[in-house]
């Protein structure tokens, strides 16, 4: 098992989240398939000492919807940063950069975060 270490100290949320995807997806290894899960592990450490821009903080929301009428529900970023931490906050960023497959639960299985 092949374990990529990135620090996360001073890093754009979307920067270093793109990057994690392609670690996750094994795209930087000339064995590349898309219908394989890589043997891969990244661990990213300092979580909490990522760059997120305040403005960013105000605008961004996280939407999902619970199936039933009038299920459609919305967090800010900023809530999202306090009630679960910049780990899951990260986590849900690379997870909506992986494919909508069904071996998108398996890669993301592989991100190991630290604060």
């Amino acid at each position: 098992m092949t374990t990529y270490t990135l620090d996360a100290t001073n890093k754009k949320l979307g920067r270093i989240s793109s990057e994690i995807a392609i670690l996750l997806m094994g795209k930087n290894t000339p064995a590349f398939a898309k219908n394989i899960v890589p043997n891969v592990e990244v661990v990213v450490t300092n979580a909490s000492k990522l760059h997120i821009a305040d403005a960013k903080k105000e605008n961004m929301e996280y939407k999902w919807y619970s199936g039933y009428p009038g299920g459609l529900r919305f967090e800010k970023l900023k809530d999202a940063l306090t009630k679960k931490g910049p780990e899951e906050v990260l986590r849900r960023t690379v997870y909506g950069m992986l494919p909508t497959n069904k071996l998108r639960s398996k890669m993301i299985q592989n991100l190991k975060i630290t604060k």
